[in-house]
């Protein structure tokens, strides 16, 4: 029993000691190790500052290393086999805003012997804000009397580290000369400075500064008398590349012409579109430098059914030895509903179905008036007593009887002879043409009804739409055609009205506001 534990416990022993063997052969072989620069924050980088260093390695079963960089590499890294290792960050690595980037960059060592040994180092990027650069400017010629503007070229002036910048200028600029802090110059040379400047050139010195960084550097812009034939320039404002208008809507762009030869070297100022419906007269000429684009695009100018239309105007200025400046502009002139042209429709709606509410209340009246006078005769028939027809059946005869007991009271009196039966009543004068007096007096009240009924509708509908926006709701259809049906009477025939009755009197909007008294003419309504 002892024996087998002895034996077991050598077994184990020797299987450790294999293991250990092999361990360490596997650590001898992949033993490399890579040596980067030794001091604090080497790794640290600055924009525009060159990082320099040599890669070493040790270790393993090789004498002769070469490196790589297997991951990470940037556009700028000068990195060679030997281990030679240079960046130098350009200026605009690092976001201004951000001041710090991080970068990982994996360095490999491979010897002859095949063993390999990689290490991740991460280099920190900061910003360094650099000053703004001046480069040559180009020489502002100016002219006599005449309103110059120059500009400090964005590609003259740079800032690598694209940071704002901002103009100053010190205070020897000439009289009237006017300055910007975005490097813009005005000025309008008397007589005597352009005289000068014929004389000798004018140097107008300035400081660009960086936003925030406060870096700053100077500049000179050189100031000559022009002595050429230049080409005018044209000032469009409001100044807009595009402009986007309704119909009927009214578009005004003035223009300054500017000659740097003066203002009597502008001979033509004009216009060419690829819209033919854009009328010549719409170019006004103030005076021989001064222009003025007054158009209003008429509700036709763009044909259905197309929402908008886009077309291009090149304005131009010509001098008089035919050199040409030109300013181009695009409009765009969208479809818009012709609200006067609505408006008048929906007035003319609304004042014709008063008119001829109007004109039934007349026609209304005159009934009226008929059927009262009839009523006021039918009236009188009570005091005038008739003899009615009678039913005569056999009627023998008809003579007159004389009465003679008497020769005082002698009386003539007619009788009926025969078989005849005479009836003596006190029936009214319209019963005896065979009409009843109840018939004239129901329809005395229908017409008085309607009458009233037309009258109180109309007031409702004159006052409810007298406004323009009122007339542009959706309500106004509905109501209209309600109104409308109000004035076809159901009882026209047993009225009956004349279909051929004309009205007397003129439909005028004094007439109609008598009527009705809310009613408002176009021109006297408001929104």
């Amino acid at each position: 029993m002892k024996k087998i534990q002895f034996l077991l416990l050598f077994f184990i022993f020797f299987v450790s000691s294999v293991q250990s063997a092999k361990a360490q052969n596997e650590a001898a072989g992949s033993g490399i190790r890579l040596f980067f620069p030794g001091y604090a924050n080497w790794n640290v980088l600055e924009e525009g500052k060159e990082l320099v260093f040599t890669l070493r390695a040790a270790g393993g079963n090789g004498s002769k290393f070469t490196f790589a960089i297997t991951q990470g590499r940037i556009e700028g890294m000068d990195f060679d086999t030997s281990g030679y290792f240079a960046w130098k960050p350009e200026h605009d690595f690092v976001d201004r805003i951000a001041k710090e980037k991080a970068v990982q960059v994996v360095f490999e060592a491979r010897n002859e012997k095949g063993e390999t040994a990689s290490q991740t180092v991460e280099f920190k990027v900061r910003h360094a804000n650099q000053p703004p650069t001046v480069g040559e400017l180009k020489t502002w010629y100016v002219g006599y009397n005449t309103p110059s503007r120059y500009k400090i070229d964005s590609d003259a002036v740079k800032d690598e580290d694209n940071d704002p910048v901002a103009f100053s200028f010190t205070d020897q600029i000439p009289e009237g000369m006017q300055t910007s802090a975005q490097g813009e110059l005005t000025w309008k040379p008397s007589l005597t400075q352009f005289n000068a400047l014929k004389t000798k050139p004018l140097y107008i010195d300035f400081v660009v500064e960086d936003q925030p960084g406060k870096l700053q550097n100077k500049g000179r812009i050189r100031v000559e008398a022009t002595q050429q034939d230049l080409a005018p320039e044209i000032t469009a404002v409001p100044r807009d590349n595009t402009v986007r208008i309704k119909e009927n809507e009214t578009v005004d762009i003035r223009f300054y012409i500017a000659d740097p030869n003066g203002d009597d070297d502008v001979a033509a100022f004009d216009f060419v579109s690829t819209n033919t419906n854009v009328p010549k007269t719409a170019l006004q000429r103030n005076t021989n430098n001064q222009y003025e684009f007054i158009w209003k695009p008429g509700y036709d100018f763009v044909k259905d059914p197309f929402d908008t239309t886009a077309f291009q105007i090149t304005f131009f200025a010509l001098d008089k030895s035919n050199k040409r400046a030109e300013t181009k502009i695009n409009f765009v002139v969208r479809n818009t509903v012709n609200e006067a042209a609505k408006d008048q429709q929906y007035y003319t709606q609304y004042r014709t179905a008063l008119v001829r509410a109007w004109d039934l209340l007349e026609q209304l009246k005159d009934k009226e008036q008929d059927l009262k006078r009839a009523y006021k005769r039918a009236k009188k028939g009570k005091t005038h007593r008739s003899i009615a027809n009678a039913s005569l059946g056999a009627m023998s005869g008809l003579a007159p009887v004389v009465i003679q007991r008497d020769p005082i009271t002698q009386r003539s009196i007619s009788t009926l002879g025969g078989t005849a039966v005479a009836t003596i009543g006190t029936l009214e004068a319209t019963e005896v043409i065979g009409r009843s007096t109840k018939d004239l007096v129901d329809r005395l009240n229908y017409i008085i009804e309607k009458k009233n009924e037309l009258q109180t509708k109309g007031d409702i509908f004159a006052r409810k739409y007298t406004l323009k926006s009122a007339r542009r709701s959706r309500d106004f259809t509905r109501d209209l055609d309600d109104f409308i049906a109000l004035l076809n009477l159901k009882g026209m025939v047993a009225l009956e009205l004349d279909a051929g009755w004309e009205n007397k009197k003129q439909a005028t909007d004094k007439a109609i506001k008598t009527t009705f008294k809310d009613f408002s003419a176009l021109d006297e309504a408001t929104e």
